[in-house]
This record gives C-alpha cells, sequence and structure tokens, in this order.
C-alpha cells in the first residue's frame, strides 16, 4: 500500500473523457444509450457467483481491500452511508458491523439480481435493521440531497456510462462534511509488475469466469474495462472538479487497485 497522494481540482470536468467512456463496453464502441443495458446484463450474468468469481480472481485480496476502505470510513454510531452498486451486500455488512447502535446503510443497486443476492445474505446473517436496499442509477440517485454522512462505491464507477456525472451525483446526497470513497481496480505503478498482471488478467481471468461462472464473455468486458478506467491522477482531478475537496488516493497492491476519496466541503 502507498501513501496518500493528493492532487490540485480541475477546473472543470474532462467532458470529452466522459464522452469517450460512454462509447465503449470494455475494448468494443456501443452507443452510449445502450451501454447501462449491457452492463445490466453483465451482472444479471454474474449475480449468483459474484462473490465467489471475486475471491477466485483476487486470491482473496479483495477482502483485505474492503477492510481497508471501511478503516478509511472510519464508521460510527449514527452515521449513515450509501453504498452504490453495493448489491451483494459486502460493503454494507462490513460497515453495520462496526458502526455501532443507529447507523444506517442504504445499499443502492442498478441491477435487481445483485440485490435479490444481498437481501438473502443479509437474511441468512439476521441483519434486518438499518438496511435497505433501493434499485437505482448512480447517475440519477433515488436518494435525497445532503442526506448520507458518507458515500461509498467499490468495483462499481468503471461501469457507469457517464463517470462525471456519477461523481457529481455523489456530491449531491452528501451532506457538508461529508466524504466520498471510490474502491476500483487501478493502474498498475510497481515496475515489472504490469506485464505479469496483464497475462494474467486477459489469459487467466475470462477462462476462471467460464470454468465457475460459465461466461467468458462477461469477464473478459470487466477485464477490458479494468484497463479502460482513467489512471489515478485523472481520477482524482475529475473528483475535483464533481465539486469535492481535497481529492486524494491510496494505492493498494501496487496499483492494481486504489481507493479514492474526497470531501464535500
Amino acid at each position: 500500500m502507498a501513501q496518500e497522494t493528493k492532487t490540485p481540482a480541475a477546473p472543470a470536468a474532462e467532458a470529452n473523457a466522459e464522452t469517450a467512456e460512454s462509447r465503449w463496453f470494455g475494448f468494443r464502441p456501443v452507443d452510449p444509450a445502450e451501454k447501462a443495458t449491457l452492463v445490466r446484463g453483465v451482472f444479471d450474468s454474474v449475480a449468483g457467483s459474484y462473490d465467489l468469481m471475486n475471491d477466485l480472481m483476487s486470491g482473496g485480496v479483495h477482502r483485505l481491500w474492503k477492510s481497508t476502505l471501511i478503516d478509511m470510513v472510519r464508521p460510527r454510531p449514527g452515521m449513515v452511508l450509501l453504498d452504490v452498486a453495493g448489491g451483494t451486500g459486502d460493503v454494507a455488512f462490513r460497515f453495520l458491523d462496526r458502526a455501532g447502535p443507529g447507523a444506517r446503510v442504504h445499499v443502492c443497486d442498478i441491477n435487481e439480481r445483485m440485490l435479490r443476492v444481498g437481501r438473502d445474505r443479509a437474511v441468512d446473517r439476521g441483519t434486518l435493521e438499518g438496511i435497505s436496499w433501493v434499485v437505482g442509477d448512480a447517475e440519477r440517485l433515488p436518494i435525497a440531497s445532503r442526506s448520507v454522512d458518507a458515500y461509498t462505491i467499490a468495483f462499481g464507477l468503471r461501469n457507469v456510462t457517464r463517470i462525471d456525472e456519477a461523481l457529481r451525483e455523489a456530491w449531491r446526497v452528501l451532506r457538508p462534511g461529508g466524504r466520498l470513497f471510490v474502491l476500483e481496480f487501478s493502474h498498475v505503478v510497481v515496475p515489472g509488475l504490469k506485464a505479469a498482471y496483464d497475462r494474467y488478467s486477459f489469459a487467466v481471468l475470462p477462462r476462471i469466469g467460464q470454468l465457475v461462472a460459465g461466461d467468458r464473455e462477461s469477464y473478459r468486458y470487466l477485464v477490458e474495462s479494468i484497463r479502460r478506467f482513467p489512471e489515478q491522477e485523472d481520477l482524482a482531478r475529475r473528483i475535483g472538479a464533481a465539486g469535492f475537496g481535497r481529492p486524494a488516493w491510496r494505492n493498494l497492491t501496487g496499483g492494481i487497485a486504489a481507493i479514492h476519496t474526497g470531501w464535500r466541503l
């Protein structure tokens, strides 16, 4: 894990980059109006095996990354968290286990099947209080302005059609003094690691997807979407352009993943 890095905010959102992202589904060009439907199809396909696949693909390391995320959120009694693209409940359950009395979490996901998995897990673990499940788009959140203390999105921002719009929505729903946390696969910064990581990603991960989930293409898309995601400094600038103060990031496992943060001041 690297030290937290800060970058000055850009004066305006990078519209050209946003337009480019909206026109790509992995490495395939698409109509921006169709991208959300295509992404929804991917997660419809993988919902039942999503958590198992995360363990297999990362060797369980995603659990450590999520624990680091929760450490940074610093859950406390009475805190209200919005977890976007968190359908299976992984981040939400960790938050509630740490937060204490009166804490609440809204889990918002565009994919109903992912939310069903999360609700079933909540019942199995007896988590019936302090959690709500909401179908919603990260670019048009069905959440009141200035209503949450923290906003998390783990491995979801790269799948939205318009990243800048999702970041502006995050700013809208946070209370003044609230904080944004984006945990996402990122860009390797350790010399020598990138080539090995690329070989593993493109040769092994789709094969695991085929063997375990019966879906090679969805996991190929997930790998491609990681490579098209903005580099750390670019994303930090866009977080600043969305209105957040003190944008920063922390690299995890040599930059394979990173946690980006920003404050609504």
